[in-house]
């Protein structure tokens, strides 16, 4: 049987239609996408319904009561023969395009199931829990530095120079500032510039910490190492001159003798004028430099994959990947299994692993051929 269940307009258009009855019906949608419901603890319902081109109201035409299954409420039965559409919002639209590059880790555990685990098999029983957490440890291990799991955040920086980090975030890949053409800067990080401190507290005048009525240290409300760096000018450590520069002419000595020796020895990784970030745990932001005060930011981060729901998904490049590092956690994991099995199942597991990620590297000919290119021109003199 065909793989693709959804029709040309559930697809694209988000649309399904339906022929009333004069009945409660109920009807049952079969999108990839399952209807969600702001009566269902939902923040908000995830499609509409209308019947002859007049939108209905949820909750008082009609109700969500149960798995993608609509009924329509007394006094709003649609008539014989009526046009019944249930269109899906833009939001639900766009996360179901692009869906079949991927296959959901329920039917991972699924297959699992089917090709690895029975009579005469190399698996004869096995709980599925056991499988569901290979699964999940599988995806989070992938999701680090494998798949195609980056997420990212439009932002702009407010004022206090910190933005939140967020909800289900594992570790950054850029933070990049937007200037006015739509071309990303590359914020770096601060290394050993500075630091966050995670502890601050208050001392008496020999140095020892102080404490409350309940032993615990008195902590201070704001760091001063992060207030100075705040207030620090990168000019003074970038090596930039604090002047205009549009009419000076570099061979004019008025001009360069003012900045004479002012670059001699300077860090290559200091010697950018985009900026600088920190992760501050104590405070759980992203702490930026001064000058970047209302910059508009792109934060890219990966996730584990087990944040949300719509997350638990597996490309299908890496599916026979998944399998693999199942059977593996599977085996290693019992009594009385011989060795070489084990091994051989490693082996495997790192093959189709590595194979995972050539696949999902996305190597091009035409994009390697035109980057080799540029590796050819002579070197002028």
């Amino acid at each position: 049987m065909g793989l693709i269940t959804e029709t040309n307009a559930q697809y694209y258009a988000g649309q399904q239609a339906f022929v009333g009855n004069g009945t409660a019906g109920p009807i049952i949608t079969t999108f990839n996408t399952d209807l969600v419901s702001s009566f269902n603890n939902a923040p908000t319902s995830n499609f509409s319904v209308l019947v002859n081109n007049v939108l209905l109201i949820e909750g008082t035409d009609y109700s969500l009561t149960g798995a993608n299954t609509i009924t329509f409420l007394a006094g709003s039965f649609p008539a014989v023969g009526a046009s019944i559409i249930v269109q899906l919002n833009q939001t639900a639209k766009n996360n179901n395009y692009g869906g079949y590059e991927y296959i959901k880790l329920n039917d991972v555990i699924n297959n699992f199931l089917v090709a690895y685990v029975g009579p005469g098999k190399l698996i004869p029983n096995v709980k599925r829990t056991d499988i569901m957490f290979h699964a999940k440890r599988g995806l989070q291990e992938f999701s680090y530095d494998t798949l195609k799991s980056i997420k990212s955040q439009e932002l702009t920086i407010p004022a206090s120079l910190s933005v939140i980090i967020p909800q289900d975030y594992v570790n950054y890949v850029r933070v990049s500032w937007v200037d006015n053409a739509g071309v990303q800067r590359i914020i770096y990080p601060v290394n050993n510039l500075t630091s966050n401190p995670t502890d601050l507290p208050i001392q008496d005048a020999d140095g020892i910490p102080t404490q409350g009525g309940f032993g615990q240290n008195l902590q201070a409300d704001q760091a001063l190492t992060e207030e100075r760096w705040k207030n620090f000018n990168l000019d003074n450590l970038d090596g930039r001159l604090n002047m205009d520069f549009e009419n000076t002419n570099v061979y004019n000595y008025d001009w360069w003798k003012l900045a004479y020796g002012e670059r001699y020895g300077l860090e290559p990784q200091y010697s950018q004028q985009n900026g600088y970030f920190s992760i501050n745990e104590r405070l759980g932001t992203f702490s930026f430099s001064g000058g970047l005060a209302n910059k508009l930011i792109t934060l890219q981060y990966i996730s584990d994959g087990l944040a949300y729901d719509a997350d638990t998904k597996v490309p299908k490049l890496a599916e026979e990947a998944m399998y693999m590092h199942i059977a593996y956690g599977v085996l290693s994991g019992r009594a009385n299994i011989p060795e070489y099995i084990i091994n051989r199942f490693k082996r495997e597991k790192s093959s189709k692993l590595r194979n995972a990620k050539i696949r999902l590297s996305n190597i091009k000919l035409e994009e390697f051929s035109q980057v080799m290119r540029g590796k050819s021109k002579w070197i002028k003199h």
